[in-house]
């Protein structure tokens, strides 16, 4: 008699290990960063401190984090052959472009090949300093611009607008920018976190556990919901138009991007902060429009929210990166700058128990046929 097997289809409800990095309680809505809440760190940590905090496990005195910031600014200058690498990919996607120089970096290093604590750590502060030039680099070459070398004088958020956009930010817009990069830093077991930890299973090195998170990230059901957000407001193209739109999707049972989750049966604990910070952007920039069309969606999804169904944190985070007036195929790269040095921390936390990531597939196909020389084939 055949062996009943439990099958976990995407491995949903399973543990595979333990954490202290994040943890995500879904049914109430909370994100915790190794003991601290995503409000707290949000509204009063900066990004540099929050990415200390998840590195080594407590918060950085004043003298701790200003030795840390200035690693990962002295870090961000990119290898002439890396800005050649970018030059000749220059029409692919922003997150293949992202994902080729993050593994082309590796060949920088004299010591590729060593995944010891140490050597992962400190590549991994690199990649988190130079993964936002990359980004910025391909966006300026990709539009004929000259690339603009990273300022010392400005933070890790601020530098990357001003690399992407040639104009310093405003103290507003910095800050919103450095909380987008605060509430994306880590989220638990997701897709692309989980990808870097099989790959570290393996033993293999940083750069190649965070190329395995930035391919997973790619994906549309991940990180690339974002961008489906601001393709829907801009089909929605008025605020008069939301009730018969959602209508429409909804009778063709069509998924409404930024709402639902893997994890969180109640509000994305991220979201507010984005929301917020759209709606200053919005006043700011004198166009209220967008803002207005994804308040009314929210709205009128409120009633799913019994289900379940909440709005995410990919619903505010897009129309923040399009009021500032980044394109729509740069969203999720954001998001995997915000996310690398997540990986980098999943990575460490692997390696200090390692054990190989090796789950079991149940085999429902064919057995015992017959082999049938090619000859004698019909």
């Amino acid at each position: 008699m055949a062996q009943e097997i439990e099958l976990k289809r995407g491995l949903r409800d399973v543990y595979l290990d333990t954490t202290k990095s994040s943890n995500v309680i879904g049914d109430i809505g909370r994100l915790i960063y190794r003991g601290y809440d995503i409000h707290d760190l949000a509204e009063h940590s900066t990004f540099e401190e929050t990415v200390y905090l998840l590195i080594h496990s407590q918060l950085p005195t004043r003298k701790q984090l200003d030795a840390f910031d200035a690693q990962l600014r002295a870090a961000r200058a990119l290898p002439v052959p890396i800005l050649e690498i970018i030059d000749k990919i220059k029409t692919a996607h922003p997150m293949d472009v992202l994902r080729t120089t993050v593994s082309a970096l590796s060949t920088f290093t004299d010591d590729t090949d060593d995944t010891s604590h140490d050597a992962a750590l400190r590549k991994g502060i690199e990649l988190t300093a130079k993964a936002p030039s990359i980004v910025a680099a391909h966006h300026r070459i990709r539009t004929n611009q000259p690339v603009i070398d990273p300022d010392l004088s400005l933070n890790h958020a601020g530098n990357f607008l001003y690399m992407l956009l040639g104009e310093k930010p405003d103290e507003d817009t910095n800050r919103l920018m450095d909380k987008d990069f605060i509430v994306h830093l880590d989220h638990g077991s997701n897709a692309s976190s989980f990808a870097a930890r099989v790959t570290a299973s393996t033993m293999a090195d940083i750069h190649a556990c965070v190329v395995s998170g930035i391919a997973t990230l790619k994906g549309p059901l991940h990180g690339g919901a974002a961008e489906g957000v601001m393709k829907m407001a801009l089909e929605i193209g008025d605020e008069s138009n939301v009730e018969a739109y959602l209508g429409q999707r909804r009778a063709n049972r069509e998924r409404i991007m930024g709402f639902g989750h893997a994890v969180y049966k109640a509000e994305d604990p991220r979201a507010r902060h984005l929301r917020e910070g759209s709606r200053l952007l919005a006043e700011k920039a004198g166009d209220p429009k967008w803002f207005s069309i994804l308040s009314k969606v929210e709205e009128q999804m409120r009633p799913y929210a019994e289900r379940g169904i909440c709005v995410n944190v990919d619903f505010w985070s897009g129309s923040v990166y399009f009021l500032l007036g980044i394109p729509e195929d740069l969203f999720v790269s954001i998001f995997a700058l915000a996310r690398i040095p997540g990986y980098v921390v999943q990575v460490l936390e692997q390696q200090e128990r390692n054990i190989l990531i090796r789950p079991l597939m149940q085999y429902t196909g064919a057995m015992d046929l017959e082999y049938v020389p090619i000859d004698q084939r019909g």
